[in-house]
């Protein structure tokens, strides 16, 4: 099976390094894979057959949803199907977990991330509302809804977690829990060992630049 690996836009923009690395760590274990670097909202051409294998939840149901001929898989399935990543031991630290709009329906991607977190000796501390019923974290809402209404939702969401540390697999989930509140721990940087830096903060900023990054991908 032929395999192209799509970090997307946000990762892209977050931490370009983790990309990398990610990308490297795909392509030692699973063989050579093309990195996709086309934003998936401005139809990139992938050859039938192809599996996609996706950081990003919007990427994922974007290329579920529009790209018939193709397939797409996450790299958190990936992850915890084999035994060739070397995870970091977090050393028992509990943590909450929010999962992400597009893939409120996934099963498939909530065990995985919830078997990464268990590889990394991380205990998960589940919300009222999590997996299929987890609530938006309020930047889907965007711009439906006025700036201040979106907040007030990010913070609502964030008030929901059960413990400060929230693990997050989307990057502007980091943004809405920070905005909320909470301290995010994204999933690449928790692989990697790395801090979780919120960056642009100001929802109006941040979806400019992922739009600046499609105009431009």
């Amino acid at each position: 099976m032929r395999r192209i690996y799509a970090p997307g836009c946000a990762l892209t923009l977050y931490k370009p390094h983790l990309a990398e690395r990610m990308h490297e760590a795909l392509v030692a274990n699973l063989g050579e894979m093309e990195r996709l670097d086309t934003c998936c909202r401005n139809h990139p051409e992938l050859g039938e057959g192809v599996e996609v294998v996706n950081t990003c939840p919007g990427c994922d149901r974007r290329y579920r949803n529009n790209y018939t001929d193709s397939t797409t898989r996450s790299v958190w399935e990936h992850l915890a199907e084999g035994d060739w990543f070397p995870f970091p031991d977090h050393g028992g630290v509990r943590m909450s977990i929010h999962d992400a709009c597009p893939t409120r329906d996934q099963v498939r991607v909530h065990a995985a991330i919830r078997t990464l977190l268990e590889r990394m000796n991380i205990e998960v501390v589940e919300p009222k509302n999590t997996g299929m019923t987890a609530t938006c974290c309020g930047d889907s809402l965007y711009p439906s809804l006025p700036v201040e209404m979106v907040n007030e939702q990010m913070r609502t969401r964030a008030s929901e977690m059960p413990v400060e540390e929230v693990v997050v697999y989307c990057v502007s989930c980091i943004k809405s829990m920070f905005i909320g509140g909470k301290r995010p721990r994204y999933i690449v940087d928790l692989l990697f060992g790395e801090e979780t830096v919120p960056g642009t903060t100001d929802t109006v900023e941040w979806h400019g630049e992922l739009d600046g990054y499609s105009v431009k991908h």
